[in-house]
């Protein structure tokens, strides 16, 4: 499941689909944000980021912490001891998410099952909701990261039956049905801003709020990434491959 980039014959860097995603991730941290980091790839995302260039950012954890430094140790979840001790401030959900509501959240990322054209999420039903042939695990705080953050990145499987053209079910609001679709239901601030697969990085359009491809990861095409892609997915004019990860960020 590696790949091995090759130079000039001279450099090699061995990284998985895993750390080429993180990488992509980390780089959409700035610093100084207020950022809900999530659980899995965006807690290692965001010690990277802290780590290499974005000191100044702060995470957040919707259980209730709040960070100024990455833990030390290795993260199963959020609510591990080693990122409970030294942690900035532990307190209760509601004001971790409050801070959300008074907008003061930069950006959050989010994971899901299923996503559309429009950047909507569903963690909740696979099916008629009224009798699913699946129920997942539902939205935890990922609706009010989606609702209420002012950026949105989601990182995911790429893969057709998990890309498709409508979602079963809107558990994290993207753009809706396109347009102004956001502001029309009263969320003024956020959205999805990248979502980032195992095969590339989609961003949206401005105007219509519809995914589009930006980059491909090395190995991949433009053709490849649209096959595991169920609906017509449109390519920026400006598509390209993947940024690898530097020797820095896989250190």
């Amino acid at each position: 499941d590696s790949t091995t980039f090759s130079a000039l014959g001279i450099l090699k860097m061995d990284y998985t689909p895993q750390e080429l995603m993180v990488a992509a991730a980390a780089r959409e941290i700035h610093d100084g944000e207020i950022v809900f980091t999530g659980m899995r790839l965006p807690l290692i995302a965001f010690a990277l980021a802290k780590n290499l260039h974005a000191p100044n950012a702060i995470g957040l954890f919707e259980c209730g912490l709040m960070r100024d430094t990455p833990s030390p140790e290795l993260l199963y979840t959020m609510g591990d001891p080693p990122n409970i001790t030294g942690a900035l401030w532990a307190t209760r959900m509601v004001n971790v998410m409050g801070l959300l509501q008074q907008g003061c959240v930069d950006l959050g990322f989010i994971g899901g099952a299923e996503l559309d054209r429009f950047g909507n999420l569903n963690t909740s039903y696979l099916g008629d909701p009224q009798s699913p042939s699946t129920k997942l695990p539902g939205s935890g705080g990922a609706a009010d990261i989606a609702s209420l953050a002012k950026r949105l990145v989601v990182i995911m499987a790429h893969e057709k039956r998990r890309l498709v053209e409508r979602v079963n079910y809107i558990t994290s609001a993207g753009y809706g049905d396109g347009g102004d679709w956001r502001k029309r239901v009263g969320l003024l601030r956020g959205g999805p801003s990248a979502v980032i697969t195992t095969l590339g990085v989609l961003g949206f359009d401005s105007e219509s709020g519809e995914a589009g491809l930006g980059s491909y990861h090395p190995g991949q095409s433009i053709e490849s990434v649209r096959a595991e892609t169920g609906w017509d997915l449109r390519v920026a004019s400006d598509v390209r491959e993947s940024l690898l990860p530097t020797e820095q960020e896989l250190a």
